[in-house]
Formats: C-alpha cells, sequence, structure tokens
C-alpha cells in the first residue's frame, strides 16, 4: 500500500517537479556552475547505502587554499532559498521511484552516523526514509537530535496511510511559512555524534 501511495504522489507531482526543476536547475547553472546536481550516500532501509540526489545548494566545500569552508560561507542565497521552500529536494522523486526512498519517511542521513545510534534510534531504519517526514513537519532543523530521532521513531510504530496523508498537508504549510529550516547559530544542521547517554528503552 505505500509503495501504490509513492508512485501514485510521483505521478501527481511530476508535472509541477518537471517545471520548477528545470528553473532550479537553470538558476544554478548560472550562479554556481556545475555540478546542478548534489549527490552523496545514506542510509536506507535496514542501514543499506544508496546514493540520494537533491539540487546542489553549496558552494565547493574548499578555498582557494584548500582549506575546509563552513557550511555558513558554502550556502549560497539561491541555495538557501532553495532550501527553504523545499525545492531542492525534487530530484528526490527519483530515488521515490527507484524505491531507495518514500514520498514519507524518516530523512535520510549520514553513512557514519549508524554506528552512532543508540539501539532505540537505530529503528528509524525499519522503514524507507522519506523526502518528508513526522520530525520535518515538527519542528525540522529546530530539533534536537534525540528529539527527532523519537519523532521518527514514533512514525515507524504508528504509520499509516493518512498519516502520511496528514504529514504532506502538514509539509505543504510549513514550507509555505518556512519554518524550521536551520537550527539557530547554524546554516543547516549541526553533525550528530551520538547522544550523551541511551534512553531507558536501550538499557
Amino acid at each position: 500500500m505505500k509503495r501504490a501511495f509513492d508512485i501514485a504522489a510521483c505521478i501527481a507531482l511530476t508535472p509541477t517537479a518537471i517545471l520548477f526543476g528545470l528553473l532550479a536547475a537553470a538558476a544554478i547553472r548560472l550562479s554556481v556552475g556545475r555540478p546542478i546536481f548534489f549527490r552523496q550516500f545514506r542510509r536506507g532501509r535496514d542501514g543499506r547505502l544508496f546514493r540520494m540526489l537533491k539540487f546542489r545548494t553549496m558552494r565547493d566545500p574548499f578555498d582557494k587554499r584548500d582549506r575546509p569552508l563552513p557550511d555558513a560561507q558554502r550556502l549560497t542565497l539561491l541555495g538557501s532559498w532553495l532550501r527553504r521552500t523545499s525545492l531542492d529536494e525534487l530530484p528526490q522523486l527519483w530515488n521515490v521511484l527507484k524505491g531507495d526512498m518514500s514520498i514519507v519517511g524518516p530523512r535520510p542521513l549520514l553513512p557514519e552516523y549508524l554506528p552512532r545510534y543508540t539501539p532505540f534510534q537505530r529503528r528509524r531504519h525499519e522503514v524507507k526514509p522519506g523526502i518528508t517526514g513526522w520530525a520535518q513537519v515538527n519542528g525540522r532543523n529546530t530539533l534536537s537530535w534525540e528529539h527527532k530521532f523519537e519523532l521518527d521513531v514514533w512514525y515507524v510504530d504508528h504509520w499509516s496511510l493518512w498519516l502520511d496523508v496528514k504529514i504532506l498537508w502538514l509539509t505543504v504549510f510549513k514550507v509555505v511559512r518556512g519554518e524550521g529550516v536551520s537550527r539557530q547559530g547554524h546554516a543547516t544542521m549541526p553533525e550528530f555524534w551520538g547522544s550523551p547517554a541511551q534512553s531507558r528503552r536501550d538499557e
């Protein structure tokens, strides 16, 4: 049922995605050049690796002296707008069609995070990752990592098609209002280094 929902949603979103995708690609090409797309390995269901696709929102990670740059300096004005409107996520519809992702689910995170999870937090990988999710409509990047993972696992335990539809509607309102794009003091989201202590559910 969830797979059928994903395919139906992709078909419904395709005309809009193509229109806005072409405009975003042209703007990226003119403002920061190639590559237009950002590809990065992420962890999917059961921790499997897949290559996630997004529109590029940042400049190169190093300056002219090969020194690493912080995200705040790499993020372009166009990239900031794409992130605020979530248009940078449009290419992930391809990941959904391939079966790597779902429309709704916990956001896919970096491969190196997997050994840093507690057993409870690792349960977020019991379902496919999503373009949007329960954590995204309940605070997004303003949440702590621990709170975000609790919401992810809540979604795993309470999934239903009705919940997915509800999350999609809430996502539209959140995107229009531009809420939760970044955490205070950070251009994006700070790296997850592991929880300071395991919750009682993991003991």
